[in-house]
């Protein structure tokens, strides 16, 4: 989703690191600290070699495929390449809500809701303000163990869809989800992505890339950003279904695709900067055939 918020759906990169519809809103601050070895998920992951393939013309991408049973990075290419995350950030939004937090109130149960499965970006902003905006990002930074994420631009706070991320950090978030965060916000945010949506709240479809690409079960977090603010052919709700200074990309779409697959055995996050101009059906096509493209890469 997006407008002034940012829009974000993740379809673009799948990545491992050590220690992830839908737009975002900005905020300020430094670039978050690297934090120390100890404080990551796994320091130096084993890398199996297989051919990974180039994005498609065009398309700037970075992608991670990480096997959680072997503890191995199956695939990836420009796995630390900076991206602006789009709603992909949601997790963290998330994640950051819930921490130490008790009984979580009926209404904030209900913009939780939203946002993860349908990416609502109304619902993201007003947690995002709560939370204190771009330092939302550098606690979850520092606390998760994530080395390519920023805040959003000190002179845009508002716009939490500009926060920097690359597809390695994207994984770090899914691991840190499975394996280290308390079972009750581990379940909270996982049951909400098994239950993704197929519209998003603004109209984009969200069913590009992983749920188009993969077979069920999965949970997902999609991210989709300057495509406008209404798709040109609307999302039919009837066919809902439950599926530093860094480069941001301004001026040219992109299109992220994140998630767990097959029985979140795997991590795929491919994040995506889409050429300036492209449409929001021919941009998902061309992500969905290449998710299809990793996914036969990967075995």
């Amino acid at each position: 989703m997006g407008g002034s918020v940012g829009r974000g759906c993740v379809v673009a990169a799948v990545v491992l690191v050590g220690a992830v519809g839908c737009s975002g809103g900005g905020g300020s601050g430094a670039s978050p600290a690297v934090t120390s070895a100890s404080t990551r998920v796994v320091a130096s992951p084993s890398v199996v070699r297989r051919v990974a393939p180039e994005g498609p013309r065009g398309v700037k991408v970075g992608y991670v495929v990480f096997d959680r049973a072997t503890r191995a990075v199956v695939l990836q290419r420009n796995p630390r390449l900076t991206f602006r995350s789009a709603s992909v950030v949601k997790l963290l939004i998330a994640l950051d809500y819930l921490r130490g937090r008790g009984r979580v109130p009926v209404g904030d149960q209900r913009l939780l809701r939203v946002m993860l499965r349908s990416s609502d970006d109304k619902a993201a902003t007003a947690l995002w303000k709560r939370g204190g905006q771009g330092a939302i990002v550098r606690r979850q930074a520092a606390r998760i163990g994530l080395r390519d994420t920023a805040p959003p631009p000190a002179a845009l706070p508002g716009f939490w869809g500009y926060t920097a991320l690359s597809a390695a950090d994207v994984v770090a978030v899914y691991r840190f989800l499975l394996e280290r965060a308390p079972a009750r916000d581990r379940e909270l945010v996982l049951g909400h992505l098994r239950r993704s949506t197929r519209c998003g709240t603004d109209g984009f479809d969200q069913s590009f890339g992983i749920p188009s690409a993969t077979k069920r079960p999965w949970a997902v977090k999609q991210g989709w950003s300057g495509f406008g603010e209404r798709p040109v052919a609307p999302c039919r709700p009837a066919a809902e279904g439950l599926f530093r200074r860094v480069d941001l990309g301004l001026g040219r779409p992109v299109l992220h695709t994140t998630g767990l697959v097959e029985h979140e055995r795997r991590i795929v996050v491919i994040l995506t900067l889409q050429p300036a101009g492209a449409g929001f059906g021919e941009s998902a096509a061309r992500l969905t055939a290449f998710t299809r493209k990793i996914e036969k890469a990967a075995g």
